[in-house]
């Protein structure tokens, strides 16, 4: 194996070091000290941060049991009056009221197949649910060109106990027979646009950094399903004027600041490399050209850790936390957390609290660990997060 296959490591987190001392003066010689020596221990990314007093009060949580019955709770949609529909991968939709499932099978949403990561993804309420009962899904569907399944966008709208008038908004496209990096996760921004990401359907070399192929992007559409007339591709050849970013790889963390109205995205590096990223209008990310990351068993895909006109992570992680789900701390029974970004780690089994000041992290804490693959995270209509697990149900975070 090359030499400069270990040297990688080293050399990521010097690229990390010179970015941060030219974007920022307020990095202090005892926390340079403690990021160094958190990247030689290998527990923790280059940009891992720890709490100190002067940051917040810590808060002991553990994670209180809501249902053991869910399988994979990929999304989840908290109703106005208290009940929950949640996803299940296998093409499922589960309404949970009172921490009971009182219906194991709604109709009316979409059809769904499994396909290796692929199936019944993630579910946004509209934010104006309450007058027009729309609900969104994201999905692996197999409608359209090309064998397999790709990637699509629907919506219907909740009548009390089932879903009527299912309509698809978005369908990538072509089908692939490949069975990873669907993405996916829906956002709403406070015009009502809504947001989805699809993964690079495992071609890397050929649909991330391609405007006209779907894949490795986020995309921006109305509500309705239309495309928003300041889309940044609008008019570009051949472009999928739907796309608002690209240069992704799997992103399954989408949401807005409900302060700032700004979208945040997380996404699954290879090996290593893991981001958070701040999404911003036609910016390119970078993926593969590239990445804090390596191939799985070591070899590198490219020694670029940065290029001009390609955007730089928040934070990142090496080695991956393989992270999944993501929501942002408002209006909690948690002191002290607003604003905070909470990840949830399906290698790792816990989640990851982040405390964001002017759109960096200067601070990061590991919590709930031990509670299992970490499928999902959300704020519920209570002030509690909620966390889907993978064969281990729906918990609710509360104060130990």
């Amino acid at each position: 194996m090359p030499f400069t296959v270990f040297l990688k490591p080293f050399l990521s987190l010097i690229a990390f070091i010179v970015y941060t001392l030219n974007k920022t003066m307020r990095i202090k010689s005892l926390l340079f000290t403690t990021v160094w020596l958190s990247a030689l221990a290998c527990t923790a990314g280059p940009n891992d941060v720890p709490l100190t007093e002067k940051d917040t009060e810590p808060i002991r949580v553990k994670a209180e049991l809501v249902n053991d019955k869910l399988k994979n709770p990929w999304g989840m949609a908290f109703l106005p009056d208290g009940r929950i529909l949640i996803t299940e991968k296998e093409g499922r939709i589960v309404l949970l009221e009172n921490g009971e499932i009182v219906n194991n099978n709604v109709a009316g949403g979409p059809s769904s197949v499994v396909r290796g990561q692929g199936g019944l993804l993630d579910i946004e309420l509209h934010p104006n649910f309450e007058n027009n009962r729309w609900v969104y899904f994201t999905y692996a569907s197999n409608e359209g060109d090309g064998d397999g399944a790709m990637t699509a966008l629907s919506r219907a709208q909740w009548n009390g106990s089932a879903f009527e008038n299912h309509e698809v908004l978005y369908k990538g496209s072509p089908n692939t027979r490949a069975s990873q990096h669907f993405g996916s996760r829906i956002a709403f921004d406070h015009d009502n646009h809504v947001y989805f990401s699809i993964g690079d359907r495992g071609n890397r070399d050929g649909n991330p950094q391609d405007i006209t192929r779907d894949g490795g992007k986020i995309y921006r559409l109305n509500d309705d399903g239309s495309i928003p007339a300041d889309n940044p591709f609008i008019g570009h050849k051949g472009a999928k004027e739907a796309i608002y970013s690209y240069g992704h790889r799997n992103p399954q963390g989408l949401v807005m600041h409900p302060e700032t109205g700004a979208i945040w995205s997380h996404e699954h590096g290879p090996q290593g490399g893991d981001e958070l990223n701040l999404i911003k209008k036609g910016a390119n990310y970078g993926w593969p050209v590239i990445t804090y990351g390596v191939n799985y068993g070591g070899s590198p895909i490219t020694d670029e850790t940065t290029r001009p006109g390609m955007e730089q992570p928040v934070t990142y992680w090496v080695p991956s936390i393989a992270p999944c789900g993501m929501a942002i701390v408002h209006q909690s029974n948690y002191e002290g957390w607003d604003g905070n970004i909470i990840v949830g780690s399906l290698k790792f089994n816990y989640l990851v609290r982040l405390v964001v000041e002017d759109d960096e992290v200067v601070a990061e804490e590991k919590i709930a660990e031990g509670i299992g693959r970490v499928r999902n995270v959300e704020m519920g209509n209570d002030g509690y997060l909620y966390v889907g697990v993978e064969g281990g149900g729906l918990y609710r975070l509360v104060a130990d």
